[in-house]
Formats: structure tokens, sequence, C-alpha cells
């Protein structure tokens, strides 16, 4: 294989070296700047180019950076046989990429957000500059250039949210750097104060022109709005749970900002809770009126993926989900489990809680426990209700490809209305709080949390017996015995932790769970601490299980817990639970009858202690030495 390569790059150097002429004809199959910008078409080109890297999806084929689940496992809702994965010991020789794919680095996943890297920033300044020109030359009219003009702002201030995120404060570029311009391109961080105010202006310039329609799976106003909220929540939360980090009048801007964002899509009338849960990430076409943007897959094309493979019941779970993440979801009589009147409220099987709990509870976990997850509760959420029947030994038929390997279709809803609701009401509470806005009304609870709520269900969750979860009252907002007895303290610079605000903060667990706002969510909160199983031991632990029966569906029962091993009698480490008392039962060989309770991951350890310098990654060596021998300093994150 070597030797044909050397032979096709020698044959090359060979015909280019005889065809000097050659090498001064434009490129087909390249942009050339000195032509390209002269219409809308090639605008729409080189703006496509920034979908895959925003709007990722499940990804393609192997591909996991940002997916759902398999990108997004390192947070309070997801725990792995032996010892956990934890936050990073010292500063990384490398935390940037050099490419325009979205890219998976180790340490990525611990901010969820983005990697140190400049490349896309440039490339939506060098198209703002361009557009300018084509306007000038008279390429674009006002409205083709305000459109594109607010799409390229709109990723750019996409590209400084998620680099902020990660590293606080980042250089700021609003225009591209000459290479010669030594003093711009190593220029030591601005404050990411400054740095988002930018953020913010790009933000209301896109959503004030971009077209409201610009075709199917293109952005449009709606999806600027979206995003907007998105961003603005996350920066908005953090100067209040991180004091000192930005002052309260931009805290109150930004958080105003998701507010007439949200107003803005909720207000349009497109949008609605038309569909049930499990149809938005199993279907393979956009389902219903609660997606805002899509991305689709089609085999044909050979634009596929292999989530939905990891949900398909046989391949393994880990990390899987965890008790702690089980419980916080509220019983369907919008109680906490501690105080709900349901019937087998405190019952923890599986399938007991399917008919329990909130829908989302049904749609996102399979009813028993399965061997197949390393805390043998398994994630089903991503794959329609077909592809889970094949994994049964009753089922001859073989599973087709859009359920197994990377060969899955089903289409993923990048950007839907639940979340732009649950943003809205959360800043809704937060300017109640801290920042002198109007309090929450029954009717915001209504247009937000109840309308999710109200979505429709399924024929199979009707058949089973699920039941839509009561709608949230103001007058009745549960007290949930876990934020009382919460490690944060009950206030925060003399603001009270409201029930309410408790209450939006688990919708939004329920919500979307395994989708990569877990940790965004816990940094931005300043409640990292819930990822210590020391003081959060339910993290430790899986499913309910009782290994004297065997469990309906894919049977699992006490000799089939390890795949391809049967528990040897004498193994008295092969298997523990825990009882609800917190007593550990490890198998001793005979006390088989005793083997029920909540199960222990096989060798299950916490992660190592972290700090408060994990809010924010640090600054590679590599970045640091790349400014030092250009005589350049770069300030580090602190604690690091």
């Amino acid at each position: 294989m070597n030797k044909i390569i050397l032979t096709l790059g020698l044959l090359a150097a060979i015909t280019l070296a005889g065809c000097s002429d050659f090498l001064d004809r434009p490129q087909k199959t390249a942009m050339d700047d000195s032509n390209y910008w002269t219409s809308e078409s090639n605008v729409r080109l080189f703006v496509n180019g920034g979908y895959p890297n925003y709007f990722n999806g499940y990804d393609r084929s192997w591909g996991t950076a940002y997916v759902p689940y398999r990108g997004a496992n390192f947070n309070d809702d997801m725990t792995s046989a032996g010892k956990q994965s934890s936050f990073l010991a010292a500063v990384p020789a490398d935390n940037w990429y050099r490419s325009e794919s979205a890219t998976t680095i180790y340490w990525l996943t611990q901010s969820g957000a983005s990697a140190w890297n400049f490349g896309w920033v440039r490339k939506w300044n060098t198209l703002i500059e361009r557009l300018a020109t084509m306007k000038e030359n008279g390429y674009l009219s006002d409205e083709q250039f305000n459109h594109w003009n607010g799409v390229a702002r709109l990723f750019r201030g996409m590209e400084y949210s998620r680099l902020v995120q990660s590293f606080g404060d980042v250089p700021y570029y609003d225009k591209p750097v000459s290479d010669t311009d030594m003093d711009e391109q190593y220029k030591d961080r601005d404050p990411r104060t400054m740095v988002m105010d930018k953020v913010y202006e790009d933000f209301v310039y896109a959503m004030a022109n971009i077209r409201a329609n610009d075709g199917v799976n293109y952005v449009n106003k709606y999806v600027a709005a979206a995003l907007a909220s998105r961003y603005m929540l996350f920066e908005g939360t953090w100067y209040k749970y991180h004091p000192g980090s930005g002052t309260n009048d931009l805290a109150k801007k930004f958080l105003q900002l998701v507010v007439t964002a949200g107003d803005l899509v909720i207000n349009s009338g497109q949008y609605a809770f038309t569909t049930d849960f499990r149809s938005l990430f199993g279907s393979d076409t956009k389902q219903g009126k609660e997606i805002i943007l899509y991305r689709e897959y089609n085999a044909e094309l050979s634009a596929t993926h292999c989530i939905a493979s990891y949900s398909n019941l046989t391949e393994s779970q880990g990390p899987a989900a965890n008790l702690a993440l089980a419980k916080s979801f509220i019983c369907n009589d919008g109680k906490p489990w501690q105080s709900s009147t349901v019937a087998d409220a405190d019952n923890f099987e599986l399938k007991k809680m399917a008919l329990t709990r909130d829908p989302r509870f049904e749609a996102t976990f399979w009813g028993a426990p399965l061997q197949s997850s390393a805390t043998l509760l398994y994630v089903c959420k991503f794959i329609d209700r077909v592809g889970v029947t094949y994994s049964f030994d009753n089922n001859s038929a073989p599973r087709p490809p859009k359920y197994g390997s990377m060969t899955n279709t089903n289409g993923f809803p990048v950007l839907r209305l639940a979340e732009v609701v649950l943003n809205w009401i959360e800043a809704k509470q937060e300017l109640a709080l801290s920042y002198g806005g109007a309090a929450v009304t029954q009717a915001d609870l209504d247009k937000s949390i109840n309308a999710i709520r109200n979505r429709p269900l399924d024929e199979h969750a009707i058949a089973e017996g699920v039941q839509k979860t009561a709608p949230l009252m103001l007058a009745a907002i549960p007290d949930d015995p876990a934020r009382i007895s919460s490690a944060e303290a009950n206030t925060l610079a003399g603001i009270v932790n409201s029930p309410l605000l408790w209450e939006i903060r688990r919708e939004r667990r329920m919500e979307f769970v395994f989708e990569n706002n877990r940790i965004l969510d816990l940094r931005r909160w300043g409640k990292l601490e819930l990822m210590n199983g020391a003081t959060n031991p339910d993290l430790l632990l899986g499913a309910w299980c009782d290994f004297n029966t065997t469990q309906s569906g894919n049977d699992i029962n006490f000799n089939y817990l390890i795949p391809g091993k049967q528990i040897d009698k004498g193994d008295a480490k092969a298997l523990k639970v825990m009882k609800p008392d917190g007593t550990v039962v490890p198998y001793t060989g005979t006390n088989q009858a005793d083997m029920v309770g909540f199960y222990l991951p096989q060798g299950v350890q916490n992660r190592d202690a972290f700090t408060q310098r994990s809010y924010l990654m640090p600054i590679c060596t590599d970045v640091i030495e790349m400014y030092k021998d250009k005589g350049y300093t770069i300030s580090q994150n602190p604690g690091w």
C-alpha cells in the first residue's frame, strides 16, 4: 500500500514539474477567492460548510463529536464500571485542533463546548468582509446582504460563545488578521465580558436581519433566536453563579435577550408540541411542529450514523444511566417520589417507574435491567419503537441496517421548541429573583413546562399505561427534599434558592438527558459538586434488580449478568447490591435470595478529587510555547 501511495506521489510530482504553466490556471475543485464572491449561491455554499460543525446531530459514520449519548457522557447522569473518568489533572500539551471538522478530544467532553481554535472565527470574519465588497460591487441586494451578514454574525457569535464557555477570556477578533501582524495574532486574551458583549450585538443583529424562511433546514430568524437563547442563558447565569466573573448589568442584559428571543419563537405561531417524545429522536423524517432545525440522514447518499445502534438493547452501554438520574424524574402527579401520592411511587423496579414517572422516563429507558448496560439501566431514547424488537431471542429476522453498525438513518432534532421555552422560563425566573424582573406567572408556566408535559403519547406508551404528568401550578410548587438537603446553601448572595427554579432545572434534566446539555448546565450553575460520588452516592449505583427472577424482555437473570460468563458461586466479588438503607450485600455463593437491591456496577469507584479550577479549561502548553517562541505571553486560567 505504501508503495502505491509513493508511486502516485512521484507521478504527480513529475507531471507538475513538466507543466509549470498549469500551476497558473484557476483550480476547478477549490475556491478561488479572486473570483468566487460574485453570487448569492456561492455565499450559500460557503456558509453550508459550517452546518456540520454547529449542527452535528448524530454526526456521521462512527463519529461521536458532540453527539447525544456517546459524545455527552461526562456528567452526573452517567456512571461506568470501575473508576469514574476524572477531570483534567494537569495542563495538557494540546487542547486545540487544526481542521474545520468537528473534533472529539477527551477533555472536550468535560467542557461540552469548544477546543482552542480560531479558524472558524477567521472564516466568519472573512465572510463578513467579503459580503461588504459584494454589496459595494452590486452582487448582493440590501436584503441579501443583511441576511447573509446576519448568518455570518450568528455563526461568529456561536463560535465565540463556545470558546468562552471552555476558556473564559479569549482573544477577540472582528476582522481577518494579516499573517504579518504579529501583535494581533499573538495578543493576550480579552475579558469574557467584552467578548460576550460583542456576541450579544451579533445575536441581536442576526435576529433582526436573517430571513424568516430561507428553505427547509436552513438557518432562519427563529433558529437564530433559539441559538441566542441558548448561549445568552449560559453567560447570564454564569455571572450569577460565578461571582466576580461579570457584572449584574450584563447578566440582566443577556437574560433579557433570552426572554426576547423566546418571545420571538413562541409568538411566531410556527412551533408547537404536537409529537410524542420518542419520535423526535427515532424517526427517519422530521416529525410535527416542535422541531426548529433538523439534521436528516439518507443511506442512499451514504449519510448515516451509529448512534441508534447504541440504543438497540444489544450494544453495550458504558458509561450508562445511574440511579441519581433515575430518581430525578418526577412522578406523574407532578411531585418528587418522596412526597408523591401515586401508588408505588417509592418502588424503583423499572416497569413500575415507567408507569409512575413522567412519560419521558418510559420513552428514554428500557423497562427491565439489561446486562448490556454498565448500570443495568439501558437507554433506548435514540431509536424507534421497532428497532428494539430485533434484540429478542424469539425474533428470527435479521436486524435491518438502520438499527445496527454505522448505517443508522434516524434524524436528529438539532433545535427544538422545548429548549427555547425552558431557556425562556429559566431566564424569567432568574430575572425575577436577582435582577428586578417581573414575577413568573401561571401563564408563563403553561407556555413552557406545562406545554411540554402535555405532549402527545405514542400508541406504545398508551398501551403500557403511561400517563401524562400533571401541570406545574404556581400555587403548589413541590418542595423537593433533595433541594432542601442539597450541599448547596439555600441562599446565594441573599437570593433564595427557590423551589420553582429547582423544578425548572429538573425539567431540563428530564428533557435533555444525554443531549450534551447537562455538563454545560452544571458548569454554569456552579454545581460540578454533583459529580462527586462521595457526596452524591446515587451517582455510583445502577438500577433496582431482583436476581431471583427472570426479568421481562431481553432476559436477564442471576446467571446472565456478566456477558459470556455465569456467576461462579465461589466468586464473592462478581455481584453486589445495595439495600435502600445503604447496606451493601456481596454475593457469597449461598445468599442468592438476598440479592435484591440497587445494582453496584462492577468495581465502581468515585472519580479523583477536583477543584474550582475545573470550571474552566486551561490554555495548553503548545499554545503557551507558541506565544513564547514569538516573544509574546498568554495568560493562564486560575488554578492551572
